[in-house]
């Protein structure tokens, strides 16, 4: 077991970090929760008085053109497109997650569309063209993972109800009944690339193959891997992506979402948001809507551009590192984590529910306790932030740009004490935001 001053001389020889000095973390904290609110960088503050009272104050409306407002969902969008194995022009930044999300998967149902889906199916032979050309049977099932996150079931819920259309949600409940579940029936595959509550990484380019093998599209939420692994979007093959900003890149709390849209999709993509933004010549005002050839027509309404701003600060530091460096620490500490957990806490009966396997394994670790709310609660008030997420699930989050080694030794340090000591409040339940 690797001692505290063996992770202080892993620190010194750290090349990320420099990094750290980019945020402004609290002193007496250790911060296990950038996998649901990164901390800020140093730069927000001045880029925020910046767009106020300079841009905004000064400018006014004069802003949208001199300070670059209009093209920043797309400036941006370029900028965040490296770390998701995108190309320039693929990438635009905009709205929630949510919202993203029923567009891409409203867009492949579009696309999938009995009199568009010979056309337009993704790598499909012609053999299965022809089969589905005079086949009757439309395709119906989107599937995902019951424990997918919640919001990403009910907005899929929520569209196939409106459509009315005859669509279903067919729900696995493991990783491994995927593969099965995607059959010719399917319209779209709707998953998140790291899960939310375990942690595990999903093999994008096989499950995405085995998808477009069956005449089915994919969407993919990147909430949990976008700054955090590295992800290659094109190499595989994926249709649609959506994720969030205000995680791993650190944009700042309900910071603007990203979606992503293939480019042999780009003709076809179509979604029921067309707010003017999206529209072929906006300032024209036309009565009808006429969409943009590029991935501008994602775009609905005016942009929030002083929370766009913020998110430019968090993609800077990403821009002095790559993210195989990025990974190599991020498995590194999780290795550490897990490794001083199982020594310094083995006899408390905790259960890791994240993979072991690197291949597997986002950049977090899930650890299931009969108390975990309670002892979750008690790190806390010690300093050290994880978070919560139900069943007896505590979550703890690993952002190599400025989380140390020694953070860790010292996070698992506290947790033992606890443990051994039962500082924790077993009368506690879940409640309220964690």
């Amino acid at each position: 077991m690797l001692s505290r001053e063996d992770c202080l001389s892993l620190d010194r020889k750290d090349p990320l970090a420099p990094l750290r000095c980019d945020f402004d973390l609290p002193e007496g904290v250790i911060y296990l929760d950038g996998n649901s609110l990164g901390a800020r960088p140093v730069s927000a503050l001045v880029r925020a008085q910046e767009v106020i009272e300079q841009e905004w104050g000064t400018g006014l409306i004069r802003s949208w053109n001199t300070a670059g407002w209009f093209d920043l969902p797309l400036s941006l969008g370029d900028r965040l497109a490296p770390l998701l194995g995108a190309g320039p022009g693929e990438v635009v930044v905009t709205d929630t997650t949510s919202v993203n999300l029923f567009k891409a998967l409203a867009a492949a149902l579009h696309i999938q569309a009995p009199s568009r889906a010979c056309s337009d199916a993704p790598h499909v032979d012609e053999t299965t063209l022809a089969a589905s050309s005079q086949s009757t049977l439309r395709r119906h099932v989107i599937v995902s993972e019951r424990d997918n996150f919640p919001t990403d079931l009910y907005i899929a819920e929520g569209l196939t109800r409106w459509l009315d259309q005859g669509y279903t949600l067919r729900l696995v409940d493991s990783p491994e009944a995927l593969l099965t579940a995607i059959d010719q029936e399917v319209a779209v595959v709707m998953l998140t690339h790291v899960n939310y509550r375990t942690g595990r990484l999903l093999d994008m380019a096989a499950v995405t193959a085995h998808a477009h093998a069956c005449g089915a599209l994919t969407v993919w939420d990147l909430a949990h891997s976008a700054g955090a692994i590295p992800v290659d979007l094109a190499g595989s093959g994926a249709d649609f992506a959506v994720g969030c900003t205000y995680k791993y890149l650190n944009g700042g709390p309900g910071s603007p979402a990203f979606i992503w849209v293939a480019p042999r999709h780009m003709q076809s993509f179509s979604h029921p948001l067309s707010g003017w933004w999206g529209h072929a010549s906006p300032f024209s005002m036309e009565p009808g809507f006429r969409p943009h050839a590029t991935i501008r027509s994602a775009l609905c309404g005016t942009q929030p551009i002083v929370s766009l701003a913020m998110v430019e600060c968090g993609l800077e530091t990403f821009e002095r590192t790559t993210m195989s460096a990025v990974r190599e620490k991020s498995l590194a500490l999780t290795d550490l984590f897990i490794g001083l957990l199982e020594a310094r806490c083995g006899a408390h009966s905790l259960k890791l529910v994240t993979p072991r396997e690197h291949a597997q394994r986002g950049s977090q670790v899930s650890v299931a306790f009969a108390h975990a709310y309670a002892v979750v609660q008690a790190l806390i008030e010690q300093g050290v932030i994880g978070d919560y997420r139900e069943p007896n699930v505590m979550r703890f989050g690993f952002t190599p740009l400025y989380l140390r080694y020694v953070d860790v030794w010292d996070a698992v340090d506290v947790m033992a004490r606890i443990l051994d000591q039962h500082t924790y409040d077993e009368s506690l339940t879940p409640g309220g935001v964690t």
